[in-house]
């Protein structure tokens, strides 16, 4: 069921719903910054294949993503995205436990819950990180040598200036700059390239205000000291050896901020695990919806 909800701030989100609306459990999945509710498109077919309409699963375009509605420049926060998860859950799991995962910026939107709606994290009883961060994103270098502050900021500048500039179907013709992007800094090996192709197809769909007021908000990002909220809640952190946006220094600190945490290092892998290694994020997440389900 496709259906549209409107944010604090008015803007209009896509969501889509799969299973019962009186499901004992609901998952809820966060996509990466660029991206959509596809990023997920392998965990919700496995997870439909297993469970059925027994399960209930949400996925939504984020502001200024996909079909939702572009947000303008001061409104693309990390704090505003945990708002709209907020809403979501509000309008579409009201009630009973959740599973909640979370990539890259899906992921910081899953650690800014507990600032925005601590009344919903009592109802969390599991949690997937996948290439994420806690904060301190001012230290990455893209795996890029000497890369400084102001080169990192060239990159989305110049996606911005794309999308500002050309067109979607001129942008799609001629997409040397995104399909750089992706096969260089998003991806691992092996990389297959539907996956590759469906990551730069959403990089040219995003607005100019996505690319530059998100980026904006992540150097901002710092979230380490709210993760305790999360303490002793089913949680895994996932993480691509070849990781360039979020290495795995960065999940190591994002483990270690919630206890019990459980840290795994996918060989090889980069930025992208629910498309790269899709089986991996399925298993746990499998196993985080087995743990979470309510018994007989």
């Amino acid at each position: 069921m496709r259906h549209t909800l409107t944010t604090h701030d008015g803007l209009t989100l896509a969501v889509t719903t799969h299973g019962r609306e009186d499901a004992g459990l609901t998952v809820l999945l966060a996509h990466c910054w660029t991206a959509d509710e596809e990023d997920w498109h392998y965990q919700v077919r496995d997870l439909l294949d297993r469970y059925g309409t027994d399960l209930r699963i949400v996925t939504w375009d984020a502001r200024g993503h996909g079909r939702s509605q572009e947000s303008p420049l001061e409104a693309c926060t990390v704090e505003n995205l945990a708002r709209d998860l907020g809403a979501v859950i509000d309008a579409y799991a009201a009630e009973g436990p959740l599973v909640l995962a979370g990539h890259s910026i899906g992921g910081m939107t899953l650690m800014a819950l507990p600032e925005t709606r601590p009344d919903l994290v009592q109802r969390v009883r599991g949690l997937l990180f996948a290439s994420t961060s806690s904060g301190d994103l001012g230290t990455v270098t893209l795996g890029l040598p000497d890369v400084g502050p102001a080169a990192k900021r060239v990159i989305p500048h110049v996606l911005a200036w794309r999308a500002r500039h050309l067109t979607r179907r001129e942008r799609r013709r001629t997409p040397s700059v995104e399909r750089y992007v992706v096969n260089r800094l998003l991806f691992g090996q092996p990389l297959r390239l539907r996956d590759a192709g469906l990551a730069t197809d959403q990089l040219i769909c995003c607005p100019p205000a996505t690319m530059e007021g998100f980026y904006r908000d992540l150097m901002q990002h710092e979230r380490l000291a709210g993760l305790a909220a999360y303490d002793d809640v089913p949680t895994v952190v996932l993480v691509g050896s070849a990781d360039r946006l979020t290495p795995p220094p960065h999940a190591r600190r994002l483990a270690g901020g919630i206890r019990g945490a459980r840290l795994l290092v996918a060989p090889g892998a980069g930025h992208y695990l629910p498309l790269e290694r899709s089986d991996l994020v399925t298993e746990h997440l499998v196993a985080l919806v087995d743990g979470a389900l309510p018994r007989p």
